[in-house]
């Protein structure tokens, strides 16, 4: 064996193509299928609730990366399987030899104890019974099927015509909804499959239609802030510059509704959306003929089920719209608010020029002040040391001495100001 470094998730990923395998099957068997649906917590419980029922019957429990199990516990077989969002528990009981959907058929339900039953977790989304019987349906026998509801049945030749399946997609008094299956000649791995599929299109439907139940609740909510919208975005069209800060705000909180909206439904109508996928999936499977001119399995949910689907695509195109149409509106207003601040700024701007303009005139008033109080100062000293020089030797009196030099102070420091405001302004 070549020694290489493993990727840590390899094998469960492997093993992902082995999960929930289906298990081979014989007629007649009286199958129970519950759907518990339950938050994480839930599904934590529901592993010890397994494990304390597989203690009572000598059985080691299993440990906490176990996703599916089955047991033969006595006088029923369990087939337990940890979902997402739910947890599936499978009782199957083998019946006599001689069942016969013209008896009373007993539920597999019957041989489980009930009291740990009533302690199951989480809520019941899915209680289902199904009888897997030998030979074929009688669809003119109305005997034969007297545990359905005459008037919703639905029928439909399965696995390539080589058995039949019957419901009335119910809920009986019992609380469970029933299926009839006639099992024909299907072999104990292929009726194993058909089995399965059939358990999975019910517990799938139910876990689609979750979905809803949110999208009512998001078709009230979507239609207050699609009025809001409306209404705002009627206002930003008249409005003032003073009352943009407002419509922001409204629009800003109206935005946060949405999202939020979005994001506690988001989750539900994908998974809702995954669910009808796989519902329409495992119909295809079954391999559905027409039944005696029964509406067939998939025909029935397609009917009924559609507009609920629809239903749910709806709010979730509407909401996205909805969002979109918002961020269009805040980013519209939002420019607008923009370009007005654009304006006031290029108006203080202007403002600001025209100041500096001013401040340099006076600037200039200021220099020609300075350079003749300067001037004034420098030519003072000069006559001050030209008197005293005409005391010893100096030919020109302090007033000429004072008067020749005002012009050349003057330039001196009309010169010297201009190169230090150069200086100053230049760089």
């Amino acid at each position: 064996m070549i020694h290489l470094t493993q990727h840590p998730e390899r094998v469960p990923l492997h093993n992902e193509v082995h999960a929930r395998p289906p298990e081979p099957m014989a007629a007649p068997l009286a199958i129970s299928h519950l759907v518990m649906f339950a938050d994480a917590s839930g599904r934590a419980a529901s592993r010890q609730h397994l494990a304390a029922l597989l203690r009572d019957h000598h059985i080691a429990p299993p440990d906490e990366h176990t996703t599916h199990l089955r047991a033969e516990l006595g006088a029923f077989r369990l087939r337990w399987e940890l979902h997402t969002e739910f947890v599936t528990w499978t009782f199957a009981v083998q019946m006599r030899s001689d069942a016969s959907a013209a008896a009373p058929l007993a539920s597999a339900i019957a041989q489980v104890p009930q009291e740990w039953l009533a302690a199951l977790p989480g809520q019941c989304l899915s209680s289902l019974d199904l009888w897997v019987l030998p030979g074929h349906i009688d669809v003119a026998d109305r005997a034969e099927h007297h545990m359905l509801r005459a008037d919703a049945l639905v029928g439909s030749t399965v696995a390539g015509g080589k058995a039949q399946v019957l419901t009335d997609f119910a809920i009986h008094s019992n609380g469970f909804s029933r299926f009839l299956l006639h099992a024909g000649d299907l072999p104990p791995r292929r009726l194993g499959r058909l089995v399965q599929r059939l358990l999975e299109i019910e517990t799938y439907r139910m876990a689609a239609m979750l979905g809803l139940p949110a999208a009512r609740r998001a078709g009230t909510a979507l239609a207050s802030a699609e009025s809001e919208l409306a209404a705002l975005a009627q206002a930003i069209q008249s409005a003032e510059q003073h009352e943009e800060a407002l419509l922001l705000d409204r629009l800003t909180r109206l935005a946060a509704q949405v999202e939020s909206e979005y994001a506690a439904t988001h989750s539900r109508f994908s998974a809702s959306s995954a669910y009808f996928e796989l519902v329409d999936q495992r119909i295809a499977q079954i391999n559905e003929s027409p039944l005696g001119g029964l509406q067939t399995i998939g025909e029935f949910i397609e009917r009924r089920v559609t507009p609920a689907r629809k239903t749910l695509e709806w709010a979730a195109r509407r909401q996205d719209a909805l969002s979109r149409r918002v961020s269009r509106i805040s980013n519209l207003l939002r420019t607008r608010v923009e370009i007005e601040q654009q304006h006031g700024s290029r108006a203080l701007l202007e403002a600001l020029n025209t100041r500096q303009d001013i401040q340099l005139r006076l600037q200039a008033t200021v220099e020609g002040l300075s350079v003749a109080a300067i001037t004034y100062y420098v030519v003072g000293l000069i006559s001050y040391l030209a008197k005293a020089a005409h005391g010893v030797g100096w030919p020109l009196s302090g007033e000429t001495t004072a008067a020749l030099a005002i012009p050349i102070v003057a330039a001196s420091v009309w010169w010297s100001l201009r190169r230090l405001h150069r200086k100053l302004f230049t760089h």
